[in-house]
This record gives structure tokens, sequence and C-alpha cells, in this order.
């Protein structure tokens, strides 16, 4: 049976933060008229990961045979769902990130509670919940640079 590779799953995680943390410096740095196209990008990177994160869920509740239906429905609801309350939420910058920053936080809470279910190792649910820190700091940072700069 395979093992989960920590160092590789670390360094894939840090590697899916990349474009949240350069997103977030970009907004920072460039000229405010270009702001608005690496803050949308933001919003739209956050809209891909969260459903990236529901794929999750999918794959698990297929691969869970002894749950019961009502667990299995569940789980694939909340894997659609975060990604798509996202997406309405682009329709205003405030929302957005208002949005996004409740649904990575959420999602990091369900996930936590799945993981063990299914006997996730320890060390994936630390990974998970530091990758979600500095998700959810790259955009309440971009919100700044958003307010500040704009």
């Amino acid at each position: 049976m395979y093992t989960l590779d920590k160092q590789f799953a670390t360094r894939l995680g840090l590697v899916g933060l990349s474009p949240f943390v350069l997103l977030t410096l970009l907004c920072w740095i460039v000229h405010p008229d270009w702001m608005e196209f690496f803050i949308d990008a933001q919003l739209v990177y956050g809209i891909a990961i969260l459903g990236f994160l529901g794929g999750l869920h999918w794959g698990l509740a297929l691969i869970g045979k002894e749950r019961d239906a009502r667990e299995a429905k569940r789980d694939l609801l909340w894997g659609v769902l975060p990604a798509i309350i996202a997406w309405f939420g682009m329709s205003n910058m405030l929302l957005g990130f208002v949005i996004q920053v409740l649904a990575f936080i959420f999602s990091y809470q369900y996930d936590k509670r799945m993981y063990v279910r299914f006997n996730m190792p320890e060390w994936f649910v630390e990974l998970r919940f530091r990758l979600t820190c500095v998700v959810v700091t790259t955009q309440v940072f971009t919100f700044l640079a958003a307010n500040i700069r704009l």
C-alpha cells in the first residue's frame, strides 16, 4: 500500500500557495492601474483552489464504503458548495474576499473532521492548517492593498 509522502505533499502545497503569495505581493508593488487584474486573479485562483479542495471530498466520499448515504451526500454537497458560493462573490470585491476567507476557514474545519473519519495522517491535517493560514492571510492582505492603494 502506498504511504502518502509528507515531503512531496508539502512541496506541492507550497507550490500551490505561490500564486496566492505572488498576487498579494504584486498588489502592493505594481502601479495602481494594474491592480484590478491581480485582484481579480487572486479571487479566481481562490475559486479554483476551493474547487480543488472540494474534489478531495468527492474522492473520499466515493471510496468510503462503510458510510451511510446521508454522510456521503453531505460530503458531495460540501465538495461543490464553497466554490459555487465563492463564484457568486465575484460580483463585488469586498463580498468576494469575505466569502473566500470564510470558505477557506470553514473548509479547513470541515476537512479536519473528515480527515479524522478517514484516518488521514496527523501531519496532513497540520499541513492543511498551515496552507489555510497562508491563503487566508494573502486574501486579507490583497483586500487591504486594494483598499489602501486604489
